[in-house]
């Protein structure tokens, strides 16, 4: 009796190893059918994507990383979706995308990649910058995080370009206030401004005119060692610039009778278009 349970015993682990070799062998096989499922999905997006087809493209990415995840090509699917996307300017898609590579691959190697073509995506949409500056600020932090956390590359070296053009945009906007100030003879609100450029875009094209418009502003208002300060540091650094000449001209006498003489007329004229009302 003994002997034959031995048998059955045996009998019984042999069909469970042969079981379990043939379950490997199809888990194999599946492992396999897979991967060759999702690089035809791949390849058939990367075709779609240089043919225009973005939407497709994108898409057959994501068929692509879903039928094989643990693969390599997963992540570089997201990527491609993402780019696919970004391509034809579906920003809010690209930016999905984008934030699931993210959560599923913070480590992945290509994340300084997936970094700047996020920030691209904002940098893009910008549609009116006087009106909405919401999308140049974000695209700015973004680019900022470009430069500090990976340096030396060169999505770092187009982050640091993209900041400089940002800034020269954001100077734009605070002259462009700064002068509809003095329009409105806001002098304190123009002043202001013109600082703010000088504090947060130094390195704009900007701080030129603005160094003039705070001699112009200050010397309004009667605050001249002010104006004498923003003049000197205009003539120590842009000499030959047409702005420190116009600068200049406030503190010559030609130029306050000038201004003395166009309120006087301009008085003269009012008076004498009442006489005729």
């Amino acid at each position: 009796m003994q002997n034959i349970l031995t048998v059955l015993l045996l009998l019984f682990l042999i069909i469970i190893s042969s079981c379990s070799s043939k379950n490997d062998k199809i888990s194999i096989l599946e492992d396999e059918n897979l991967e060759l499922q999702m690089i035809d999905a791949y390849k058939e997006a990367y075709e779609e994507l240089e043919s225009g087809d973005v939407i497709y493209a994108a898409k057959k990415f994501n068929e692509a990383e879903l039928l094989y995840p643990q693969s390599e090509w997963a992540p570089k699917s997201v990527l491609l979706a993402a780019y696919s996307y970004y391509s034809q300017n579906y920003y809010e898609r690209a930016l999905s995308e984008l934030n699931r590579f993210f959560k599923k691959y913070p480590k992945h190697k290509n994340i300084d990649y997936a970094h700047f073509l996020y920030a691209m995506c904002y940098y893009e949409n910008i549609i009116d910058e006087k009106k909405d500056l919401e999308p140049l600020l974000i695209s700015k932090k973004r680019f900022q995080f470009i430069v500090q956390n990976f340096p030396g590359t060169d999505f770092a070296q187009d982050a640091n370009f993209k900041i400089n053009l940002i800034n020269d945009v954001l100077a734009s906007k605070e002259m462009y206030l700064g002068k509809y100030y003095i329009k409105k003879q806001k002098w304190v609100a123009a002043i202001n401004r013109f600082k703010n450029v000088l504090e947060l875009y130094g390195t704009t094209i900007y701080v030129e005119e603005a160094l003039h418009r705070l001699v112009e502003t200050n010397y309004k208002i009667g605050l001249i060692e002010e104006a004498e300060k923003y003049a000197n540091l205009l003539g120590y650094n842009y000499q030959s610039s047409q702005w420190y000449e116009q600068s200049y001209k406030i503190f010559n006498k030609d130029y306050q009778t000038s201004l003395q003489i166009k309120k006087d007329k301009n008085s003269v004229f009012s008076k004498f278009k009442k006489l005729f009302k």
